[in-house]
């Protein structure tokens, strides 16, 4: 693929990620102030791109993050072995009393027009405290690292965890592996961070070493403090103002190769438009539209982000890789969760432009 940077060819690991990891109380169709019982979703935005590419599409992967030793934190390291996700933990003990706590996320799904509710409680969260100095980067990169990624949400929990991403990227890029950061802007937490001025000048210095940035027109916008478009788009699913950013993009930071994003038009709860665009070294490229029946939501970016990275890492054209990821992200949504339950072999069939025909 010519992208403008080289992968390593081999690694102890394909895909290394830092981040929070987090459980979600999912309560399905029921709104949450009705419910009398929930499912339990692993994830975090980080994580989720880890364990997608390694139970989805077969890569050794690994994740950074905070670990709790009480029964919550012990769920959770149960769903990364289980995702095949290799972890590298900073533990932490739980006081029985005011924490520190892997952070709570509380859903419904909605259903129809009523859209889905997302709430969350990240007090005393450990992976808040995360710091430079937690890891020893030097060590975890021995072994070769193909790829690195990290996200605006671990970004906005603290000024020391913006630091250490601050830290990882420039230890990522020393040992050659390419980074990638998804912007994932939430305006929530940066707003208990110092606000959006500050957002801007922490995310710049986390980019000055980032290959491939994820992220639509807000993320950009808001996260990088580009200007918006001169040119307003007819709809969710036109590109042309999301590739009219890049121009400033490149400007502003010139060592971003890749901006790569998700399109997505909400007819209603259970029923999307979606699409993907991504800007690979100055050229444009676009996957189909798909009408999908929605069962979950919440995952899709980051399920976008897996396929388009495995593409990349496998060497594949860059309308494959965009393919890729928006198969697997459209694929996504028809499962309850945050991550995969797709195999490598629907992706491709999907991506190659196969239907929902019953397989026998």
């Amino acid at each position: 693929m010519s992208n403008g940077f080289n992968i390593p060819k081999q690694g102890a690991l394909d895909f290394l990620s830092l981040g929070a990891l987090i459980h979600r109380l999912d309560t399905g169709l029921i709104p949450f102030r009705k419910a009398t019982h929930c499912d339990i979703h692993v994830s975090g935005g980080e994580f989720n791109v880890s364990a997608n590419l390694s139970d989805c599409f077969r890569m050794n992967t690994g994740v950074v993050s905070a670990m709790v030793d009480y029964p919550v934190g012990d769920l959770v390291a149960e769903r990364v072995r289980a995702m095949g996700v290799k972890p590298f933990y900073k533990r932490f003990e739980h006081d029985g009393v005011a924490g520190p706590n892997i952070a709570t996320v509380y859903s419904d799904r909605g259903q129809g027009v009523r859209a889905p509710v997302v709430f969350y409680n990240r007090s005393n969260e450990a992976a808040a405290r995360l710091k430079p100095g937690d890891f020893n980067w030097q060590e975890i990169f021995a072994g070769g690292v193909r790829w690195f990624h990290s996200g605006g949400i671990f970004a906005a929990l603290s000024p020391t965890t913006a630091e250490l991403i601050v830290d990882a990227m420039k230890a990522a890029k020393q040992a050659g592996a390419v980074t990638s950061f998804d912007l994932n802007f939430r305006e929530k937490l940066w707003k208990f961070s110092g606000g959006n001025e500050h957002a801007v000048e922490v995310i710049a210095r986390i980019v000055e070493n980032v290959d491939v940035l994820v992220g639509n027109e807000e993320d950009l916008q808001k996260g990088l403090g580009i200007p918006g478009p001169e040119v307003a788009a007819k709809s969710k699913l036109d590109p042309s103002a999301f590739f009219g950013m890049m121009d400033n993009v490149r400007k502003r930071h010139p060592k971003v190769q890749v901006v790569a994003t998700t399109l997505r038009e909400v007819h209603s709860t259970n029923r999307h438009s979606w699409s993907a665009v991504a800007w690979i070294d100055g050229k444009t490229y676009m996957a189909p539209t798909a009408e999908l029946d929605v069962l979950d939501r919440v995952g899709g970016g980051d399920g976008f982000a897996a396929g388009f990275i495995y593409g990349m890492l496998t060497g594949a054209s860059p309308e494959e890789s965009v393919k890729l990821g928006w198969a697997h992200g459209a694929l996504l949504t028809t499962f309850p969760g945050d991550t995969t339950m797709a195999t490598l072999e629907q992706v491709k069939a999907f991506a190659e432009g196969g239907s929902a025909r019953i397989q026998r």
